[in-house]
């Protein structure tokens, strides 16, 4: 499995329900990345998309407990085990939080947009920089958008897989 997500200076990733920031260039190549694949995220995550709607050209794999979601053109796993059984190996965890902290265990590489700034944050990403376990494989050259200067970071997993 892989995992996508755009990290600030202190490795955070969300406030209040949503993506500290939106820059095309990163949705575009979060889409050319996962377009195809399975994707990976929770309710929550699921709620920020525009109309709640799970993303076309892939296929949605939602975690969540509660018994009564059920939304259209997902697939709805109660458990971590039912869930990773049904994942493809190249499958994308694209978050929040939670569901970041769950897999990230059974990912091989991190596709991660590192924003050079830090905002008020109240969910954050684990700091792949100081895991012995992650190393950078690949970083592209400084890119900016509106002021904001950012960069595109693969990691990969140097210790084997759980």
């Amino acid at each position: 499995m892989y995992v996508i997500a755009a990290v600030d200076e202190h490795w955070a990733i969300g406030r209040d329900g949503d993506q500290l920031c939106y820059i095309p260039a990163d949705l575009k190549r979060f889409q050319a990345l996962t377009s195809g694949h399975a994707v990976i995220l929770g309710r929550k995550t699921l709620a920020t998309f525009p109309g709640g709607r799970p993303l076309k050209n892939r296929r949605n794999l939602i975690l969540s407990r509660d018994p009564s979601f059920a939304p259209e053109g997902a697939e709805v796993f109660r458990d971590l085990d039912s869930l990773r059984s049904a994942a493809p190996a190249d499958a994308f965890v694209i978050g929040g939080g939670s569901v970041y902290r769950a897999l990230l265990p059974f990912c091989d590489r991190a596709y991660l947009t590192k924003l050079a700034r830090t905002w008020p944050a109240d969910v954050f990403f684990p700091n792949l920089d100081a895991d012995p376990a992650w190393r950078v494989a690949e970083e592209s050259a400084p890119l900016e958008h509106q002021g904001l200067v950012f960069r595109y970071v693969t990691y990969e997993r140097v210790s084997p897989c759980m």
